[in-house]
C-alpha cells in the first residue's frame, strides 16, 4: 500500500466519523489531504463525490431528527450559494479567501466558547444570508461545513436535530455544485477515479461508525466539541493559506 493510499484512507475514515458526530468535516479534512497530490481546485471536485455519498448515508441514518423549517430556509439559500461558488471557483478561490473563512470560523468558535453565540439567533433575512454564505464558500473552497455549522449554532438546535439538519442542508449544496464540477472537470475527475474510490469507501466506513458514536456525546458537551473543531479548522486553514 502506497503512502498516498494510506493517507487518503485514514483521512476519509476520520472525516466520515467526525462528520457523523458534528455535521461537517468531510470536505474540511479530505480536501487538504488530496491537495497534497493534486491541484486544490481539482481536489474540491474529487471530494464532492465521497462527500455526497457519505452525506446521503448519514442523512438516511438520522433523517427523522431534521428541523424542516430550518432545512428549507437555510438549505435553499445554501444551494444557491453553492451553485454560484462552483461557477466562480476558478476565478475567486485562493489564499485570501481561505484567510477570510479561517477568521470567520475562529470568531464563531470564540463566540460559542465564551457564550456570545448563546444570545445570537438567526431569523428572517439573517438566516438566508448565513445560508448563502455557507454554500458560496462550499462551492469555492470545499469547506462549507464549518461555516454552515457555525451559522446553525445560532438556531440553538438540539444535538441530533443539529447534525440531521446540517446533513440535509449539505445535500442541497452537493446537488447544486456537483453538476458544475461534472461538466467543467469531467476528464480530470475520471483520471482521479482511484483516489476518489478510496476516499468514498473510507468515508462510508467512518460515517457508519461515527453515527453510533454520536449517541454517546452528552448534549451539554456537543456544542463545545463543535466549537473546538471549528477553531482547529480555522487554524488549519490559516496555515494552509500561508504555505
Amino acid at each position: 500500500m502506497s503512502i498516498e493510499t494510506l493517507a487518503i484512507s485514514l483521512a476519509a475514515i476520520a472525516a466520515g466519523a467526525i462528520a457523523s458526530v458534528t455535521g461537517f468535516g468531510i470536505g474540511s479534512i479530505l480536501t487538504p489531504t488530496l491537495s497534497l497530490w493534486m491541484d486544490g481546485r481539482l481536489a474540491v471536485a474529487v471530494v464532492s463525490v465521497p462527500h455526497l455519498i457519505g452525506t446521503a448515508i448519514r442523512f438516511w441514518m438520522i433523517k427523522g431528527h431534521v428541523d424542516r423549517s430550518v432545512m428549507w430556509r437555510f438549505g435553499l439559500a445554501s444551494a444557491a450559494g453553492g451553485l454560484i461558488g462552483a461557477l466562480f471557483q476558478a476565478a475567486i478561490s485562493g489564499p485570501r479567501l481561505m484567510i477570510v473563512l479561517a477568521l470567520l470560523l475562529l470568531f464563531v468558535s470564540a463566540g460559542e466558547l465564551t457564550g456570545f453565540l448563546a444570545r445570537l439567533r438567526f431569523t428572517g433575512v439573517a438566516a438566508w444570508l448565513a445560508g448563502v454564505l455557507s454554500g458560496l464558500l462550499g462551492g469555492l473552497v470545499g469547506n462549507q461545513g464549518g461555516i454552515r455549522s457555525a451559522a446553525l449554532l445560532g438556531f440553538s438546535l438540539p444535538r441530533d436535530v443539529f447534525v440531521a439538519t446540517a446533513t440535509a442542508i449539505a445535500l442541497f449544496v452537493d446537488a447544486a455544485r456537483m453538476p458544475v464540477y461534472a461538466i467543467t472537470a469531467r476528464e480530470e475527475l475520471w483520471a482521479m477515479r482511484v483516489p476518489m474510490l478510496i476516499a468514498t469507501v473510507g468515508v462510508v466506513a467512518g460515517t457508519i461508525a461515527g453515527t453510533r458514536l454520536l449517541r454517546a456525546i452528552p448534549e451539554a458537551i456537543f456544542r463545545k466539541v463543535v466549537a473546538i473543531l471549528l477553531a482547529l479548522l480555522g487554524v488549519a486553514l490559516l496555515v494552509r493559506a500561508a504555505s
